[in-house]
């Protein structure tokens, strides 16, 4: 196996800038990140020069339903190879992929189905440059009715151990996320049963009081999906399930930073409250994702795509076309500080659903997930797992 020293003007790990870096990948793994002339390159090395540009950790999204035409809960090989390979090229080199409420037969059915896949491609290294599934974030069916955005009403079912272990089953330990409503009968059952699966819990899709999403959080929920979208409102008397989240320490949260999710305005004051540590931007992204307009499948229901926006037959807003090389800009734009918003996109959604020294950071024994970006921002090259040709 032929070493590779990857030689840039710029690496981000990103907790620390590096000029005249050069990062050295054995196989799948980084083996050392330095500065030229401080790392050691073995001879018979491959070196590649690419000058002008900056290396990043590959970006991690906890919080994605499609891309390419393709739905998560497709549940095919077919499906999940096109989803990941597509996000690869807008520098995602890993994901967890996001159910939409369904029935318990068609949820398990599909679960199963990224389980397998998952599995399987876990024993081995991709071909291509593509995002590897980290594991399944189960958004919904335990969420309100109010709040359901999109998701299918009919299909929306009271917190349940019962099912929710069906779902894990199916999973085969590949299971990473549950959303649900604090507010619902059951609920504080079902996070403590989920957090014994090892499960993050996420509040999403809630009409919660500040007093609920607060027992919610004492009791282990650490996550907020899609901050401001499909909760109860914020006002200065009662702040509800936002108040909570904007306050407690024990939370990060979700930004879909499309500029259409949320206002600028919220944006910064999420930002600013949370701080970057505690930040965690999201694509939301459906099969619309790097396609035209058009119609499109999320989950089991169909959406259309107008301005690369997507809407419900309600005209709801239903996920996006967001990539997170976008998301990165948009909050590099606002003011947000490149390292700061670089850790949005790569170390804190790693670290959150516990995958924070393998991915979402350039350092030894990590996976050679790497993005060049140019002075823009754009993306200029991508490795995953070690695999991808940046000449």
């Amino acid at each position: 196996m032929q070493p590779i020293a990857l030689h840039v003007d710029r690496a981000l790990t990103p907790f620390e800038e590096i000029s005249d870096a050069i990062i050295l990948i054995l196989g799948e793994r980084i083996v050392a990140v330095g500065k030229r002339g401080k790392v050691d390159v073995p001879r018979g090395t491959r070196e590649i020069a690419r000058k002008g540009l900056t290396a990043v950790p590959g970006f991690v999204d906890v919080h994605i339903h499609g891309a390419g035409g393709h739905d998560v809960m497709e549940g095919t090989a077919e499906a999940l190879e096109i989803i990941a390979a597509t996000v690869a090229r807008h520098g995602t080199t890993s994901f967890v992929a996001t159910t939409v409420t369904a029935s318990e037969i068609e949820t398990c059915e599909r679960v199963a189905g990224i389980a397998r896949f998952i599995l399987k491609s876990s024993e081995f290294p991709p071909r291509e440059a593509a995002a590897e599934i980290l594991g399944i974030h189960f958004e919904g069916p335990f969420i309100s009715k109010a709040k359901r955005g999109v998701h299918p009403e009919e299909w929306i079912v009271p917190p349940s151990t019962e099912l929710l272990s069906r779902f894990l089953n199916e999973a085969r330990g590949t299971g990473k996320i549950l959303t649900l409503a604090p507010e619902l009968p059951g609920a504080m059952e079902l996070i403590v049963a989920a957090r014994q699966a090892g499960l993050v819990i996420s509040l999403g899709h809630t009409d919660a009081t500040y007093e609920q999403a607060m027992a919610a959080i004492e009791a282990g929920a650490t996550h907020a999906a899609h901050v401001f979208n499909a909760m109860r409102p914020f006002s200065h008397r009662e702040t509800g399930v936002i108040g909570a989240v904007l306050t407690s320490p024990k939370v990060s949260a979700e930004l879909i930073a499309d500029g259409v999710h949320v206002d600028e305005a919220a944006m910064r004051m999420l930002v600013e409250l949370k701080t970057p540590e505690r930040m965690i931007l999201v694509s939301d992204g459906t099969s619309a994702t790097g396609m035209p307009d058009g119609k499109y499948q999320l989950g089991l229901f169909q959406v259309e795509v107008t301005g690369g926006v997507c809407r419900s037959a309600e005209g709801k807003l239903a996920g996006s076309t967001l990539t997170l090389d976008l998301a990165l800009r948009n909050m590099v734009a606002m003011g947000v500080p490149l390292a700061s918003a670089l850790q949005m996109v790569t170390y804190n959604p790693a670290r959150q659903i516990g995958v924070g020294l393998r991915k979402g950071t350039l350092a030894a024994g990590a996976d050679a997930d790497l993005v060049l970006l140019d002075d823009k921002l754009e993306i200029a090259g991508v490795m995953t797992r070690g695999t991808g040709d940046f000449q």
